[in-house]
């Protein structure tokens, strides 16, 4: 499908594109040298035509630059894939709501870093992912017949897995783990199923107290939650072992994340966005990262541990895509994160970390309106005596990490205070409640 860039009208080309390249003389340059204004027609009828005869290099560059501005749409998955490689930053965050596409798009960001020879054979590859693919590497023997010797199985056949044979890869992961859960495990490598297929096999284990002494309990069946943190937990350490360079890991030049964090708490989320950001990085580390999510929370964290400026959101209308930075679309950012709170307040699973969330939106608010302080946002009218209580209680709850890494459940008297200063602000800095319709899943 071919992009229309040939006939652009007056109003679009002057007070939409010229008005975003404005500070880029190259691009200003670009256009000025291609396309001239038909002035021999009425004004309101009056077009820029793109000049004839002109190559298909300029064509493509034209087209990726109103692609990059947010004027014309990427009609393909494949072409939002080249995009984000094209933008070669060390690190890239992209927001995007369930079905819009982007597993897809992580693995269309992996085949497009393959080479293949004349038989179709995988030759070189360039890009380690993680997505719903990858937990499909793991699956559980669950003992059906004694009920007793329940394994997860690791297919030791994929990229992600082959490397890490023989790199003590249990006492990397140990560490990272032990962050998030209570539990102990031990992988065989060599483990052969009753079809006589090798796996690697995990065998977790929880110390319980029994007749009064702490034993060690063999083969537990881990929680769903439980199982996905070591799925993650063991990508972090192939991260790591990526990160120093390791031998049989330096084909790997993208690391591509998506949606790492279905069936976690919203408190794991945040930790692991954390922790996430703190390994990437590290110094040295010269991998390029590509994350990609649904969920509002975990983009927030990610957004200001790397910098709102790495980020893009992600829509999809009638099959094509549009890609707007965070920085272009502070609106949309805005939009999103008023979002989550009103699903967290509608499922009651307000959490003090909320609190963080709702200073963000009302400094936004305040920056806008032009306000030197979020407490604006908040004050009802000139006799509202909870005003100084109601700041003091954002103040509070945002104090140095207090709200990422103490996920408490907020009390009942704070959830009143935080649904107060939510709708009383709702309801003086009114927005289009169908901005709201499309649920995020949080």
């Amino acid at each position: 499908m071919a992009h229309q860039i040939n006939t652009i009208t007056k109003s679009k080309y002057e007070d939409f594109i010229l008005k975003k390249i404005a500070k880029n003389q190259d691009h200003k340059k670009l256009l000025s040298d291609n396309y001239t204004l038909d002035d021999t027609i009425p004004l309101v009828e009056q077009v820029y035509n793109l000049k004839v005869d002109i190559d298909d290099t300029t064509k493509i560059k034209i087209t990726k630059l109103f692609q990059h501005i947010g004027f014309l749409p990427f009609v393909s998955v494949d072409e939002v894939s080249n995009y984000v490689r094209s933008q070669n930053k060390k690190n890239l965050i992209l927001y995007a709501h369930n079905g819009t596409g982007k597993t897809r798009l992580s693995m269309a960001f992996k085949e497009s870093g393959k080479q293949r020879n004349e038989e179709g054979e995988v030759t070189k590859r360039d890009t380690l992912y993680f997505n719903a693919f990858t937990e499909d590497l793991f699956h559980w023997d669950n003992d059906l017949e004694n009920d007793e010797e329940r394994r997860l199985l690791i297919n030791p056949a994929s990229a992600f897995i082959i490397g890490a044979r023989n790199l003590d890869i249990e006492n990397k992961i140990r560490p990272l783990i032990q962050r998030y859960c209570d539990y102990n495990f031990l992988i065989d490598p060599d483990y052969i199923d009753k079809e006589g297929k090798n796996y690697w096999a995990v065998n977790f284990i929880r110390e319980e107290e029994v007749d009064g002494t702490p034993q060690n309990i063999e083969y537990i069946k881990v929680s769903r939650g439980e199982e996905n943190l070591f799925i993650w937990c063991f990508f972090l350490a192939i991260v790591q072992l990526i990160i120093d360079k390791h031998a049989d890991y330096t084909w790997v030049n993208y690391i591509y994340i998506d949606d790492p964090i279905s069936s976690l708490d919203e408190n794991n989320a945040i930790a692991l966005a954390h922790h996430l950001c703190q390994l990437i990085k590290t110094e040295g580390n010269e991998v390029k990262t590509i994350i990609s999510t649904h969920h509002s929370l975990f983009f927030n964290v990610l957004c200001n541990e790397l910098g709102k400026d790495k980020a893009f959101l992600i829509s999809r209308k009638n099959k094509e895509y549009w890609l707007k930075s965070t920085n272009e679309a502070p609106f949309l950012y805005h939009v999103t994160l008023i979002q989550s709170l009103k699903i967290a307040i509608e499922k009651d699973e307000l959490y003090t970390y909320h609190f963080n969330i709702l200073r963000i939106i009302l400094e936004k608010a305040a920056n806008f309106h032009g306000f030197d302080g979020f407490h604006h946002c908040i004050k009802i009218n000139d006799d509202d005596e909870e005003f100084t209580l109601r700041t003091r209680m954002i103040n509070i709850f945002n104090h140095g990490s207090y709200s990422l890494f103490d996920p408490v459940v907020m009390g009942e008297e704070n959830k009143e205070y935080f649904k107060e200063i939510f709708a009383n602000f709702l309801q003086n800095y009114k927005f289009n409640e169908e901005l709201f319709v499309e649920e995020i899943t949080a």
